[in-house]
């Protein structure tokens, strides 16, 4: 006949979660007595040590040593405390989770973004929010100064570019691609265009927010500059598409810029996989831990509103 010791015993009985029970138990040693205990519960002494007394039969062990003048937690009650600690604050959080996910977004929300990408992408994300959700409503600042979100109130930033160490939490949303377009009129009178050497022969149209323009190409492990003066410089890029469009020259955009152009056979795209390095895109906020509805439901089209015009955009 085969003999089971105490703990195999405890390893066949079948597992009960009781959270009520958890929280009872854990009460007790933390506030080291039955009475003080029942007034954090809101309930009576006699009920907490019933519920105690249970979990010591259920268990087959003692969990707290008795007497008259104090209480005390024996050695497998500290185990037990420590884990069903860890059981019950997984449990709050969950539950804590699941109530805001079921929460429907409503109230202001506050959004930061760059000028040019708030009024070309970020405006279409705002627009299809709040046709989802009636209750929001939206305060935007588009500006290209680093806004500090927690002292200025902000819910969200949309940032472009490596983002700074910070306490902040952030989703990327994707990465902006770039690419070098001009007008087809522009390339029939001008000189043909097979290598980045070739770019010195043209006029180009550069976005120079900080006065210095140039630019960084690259094409997998290969890289070119092109330092000479450009034709045009300008500190946004909106003006910049604008005067390549008016045939001044070749330009440097966004693909989501540029490749709407290309489809209305407006612009052409020159020296394909020749472009600046692809910037990431974040959507920043101050926590992940219990995040307000509203900003975690516009987080998520923004997520998915990127990369559908990625897929649109090919």
């Amino acid at each position: 006949m085969i003999r089971l010791s105490k703990s195999d015993k405890l390893l066949t009985m079948a597992t009960t979660v009781d959270v009520a029970e958890m929280q009872a138990f854990i009460a007790v040693v933390v506030e080291g007595s039955f009475t003080s205990a029942a007034d954090r519960l809101s309930t009576d002494k006699a009920r907490v040590s019933r519920i105690v007394r249970r979990m010591e039969e259920k268990l087959g062990v003692r969990l707290l040593n008795r007497s008259t003048r104090r209480l005390s937690v024996t050695e497998v009650g500290r185990d037990y405390f420590e884990r069903v600690s860890s059981i019950v604050k997984a449990a709050e959080m969950a539950e804590a989770a699941v109530a805001q996910r079921a929460e429907e977004p409503k109230g202001r929300l506050k959004l930061t973004a760059g000028a040019e990408f708030g009024t070309m992408r970020v405006d279409g994300w705002i627009a299809a929010f709040l046709h989802k959700w009636p209750k929001v409503t939206i305060e935007t600042e588009y500006t290209n100064r680093l806004v500090d979100i927690i002292h200025e109130g902000v819910d969200v930033a949309i940032r472009i570019g490596p983002l700074e160490d910070s306490e902040l939490s952030a989703r990327k949303l994707g990465e902006l691609s770039y690419g070098l377009y001009a007008t087809p009129a522009y390339l029939q009178r001008a000189a043909a265009i097979r290598t980045t050497d070739d770019l010195k022969h043209h006029d180009l149209i550069m976005h120079a927010p900080r006065g210095r323009p140039g630019w960084t190409l690259v094409n997998g492990e290969k890289t070119a500059k092109v330092s000479h003066a450009p034709r045009c410089a300008f500190d946004n890029t909106i003006a910049a598409m604008n005067a390549a469009l008016s045939g001044l020259g070749i330009v440097q955009l966004p693909t989501y810029m540029g490749e709407p152009h290309v489809a209305e056979d407006r612009l052409s795209r020159l020296l394909p996989g020749w472009a600046r390095i692809a910037a990431p895109v974040h959507a920043v906020f101050a926590s992940t831990r219990y995040m307000d509805p509203k900003v975690r439901d516009f987080v998520d089209l923004c997520r998915d509103g990127f990369k559908s015009d990625v897929e649109r955009l090919g």
